[in-house]
């Protein structure tokens, strides 16, 4: 058995009110922030915040109500030197981040408004650049070819990394993301067979590769569980990332997956020092 990668883990925070699995819990600011300094002390390396929600039933939010809704955690977040990430493709709202010098921007279109791009050459901000066959806006029920997925993925990825270049950005600054669930599809074999190639993204492109499973609607699928009792499903899929090498892992619980991975290792060193003997 290989042992686990270490990635980085995002807490996710929605500051929303239609998120699949906890729309309405975090859109007050306190709440958001008290929940984002939970993530931490569980072990969140970075938080990443949503302020609109990305499933195919969500409402368009406007990015003046996306700030709105970010700007006062993330002043409250910032007081705490917590790094931060912010999840979403309006331009707008993507400067209004870079003002705020936060670390990451994390983009279900994949950076796909050229208008922003001068802007992200004089930031400093690393990119999740994330893969979904919609290619813009929220996800959709549409089905995918699971055969031809990982092959879809890795030609948008070097269209994207090509067109980034070009304009000027670092590919030291670029994170990848293939998507999961409505974003590969509504089959639940899409999600499947990209988590199967994890290892072939990361050969192919020499990036960073960041994986978000939790709570999935391909995990629903696959077990015939509802959103409420998803952790398991969750973790499980998450350690599957890890040993295939993914870098980052973006989950609702963090100290489920940190514990995890911390007694994998722990077993996993016991293990090869029994071996030895």
């Amino acid at each position: 058995m290989s042992a686990p990668n270490k990635p980085k883990l995002l807490g996710i925070v929605n500051i929303t009110e239609d998120s699949f699995s906890d729309g309405g819990r975090y859109l007050n600011p306190q709440a958001a922030i008290d929940h984002a300094l939970a993530l931490d002390n569980s072990g969140a390396d970075i938080i990443d915040l949503g302020p609109s929600s990305s499933n195919p039933d969500a409402k368009y939010i406007s990015p003046e109500l996306e700030i709105k809704r970010l700007a006062p955690v993330v002043a409250a977040l910032q007081r705490e030197s917590l790094e931060l990430s912010i999840d979403s493709f309006q331009p707008k709202t993507q400067r209004w981040a870079m003002d705020q010098d936060l670390s990451y921007l994390n983009d279900i279109e994949g950076f796909a408004n050229p208008e922003i791009y001068p802007y992200l050459q004089d930031s400093r901000c690393k990119l999740f650049l994330m893969h979904s066959i919609q290619r813009r806006g929220i996800a959709t029920r549409t089905n995918s070819d699971a055969g031809s997925i990982v092959d879809l993925i890795s030609r948008f990825f070097e269209e994207r990394i090509s067109v980034l270049e070009t304009a000027g950005i670092p590919r030291k600054r670029i994170i990848l993301d293939p998507g999961m669930g409505f974003f590969l599809g509504s089959n639940e074999t899409a999600s499947v067979m990209v988590m199967q190639n994890i290892a072939v993204l990361k050969r192919r492109f020499g990036l960073p590769l960041l994986i978000s499973v939790s709570r999935k609607s391909f995990l629903r699928k696959l077990t015939g569980r509802p959103v409420t009792e998803m952790g398991a499903a969750s973790l499980a899929a998450e350690l599957f990332a890890a040993m295939s090498g993914a870098d980052f892992i973006r989950t609702h619980d963090t100290g489920a997956l940190r514990d995890a991975l911390l007694v994998m290792k722990s077993l996993q060193g016991t293990v090869l020092e029994t071996n030895n003997d």
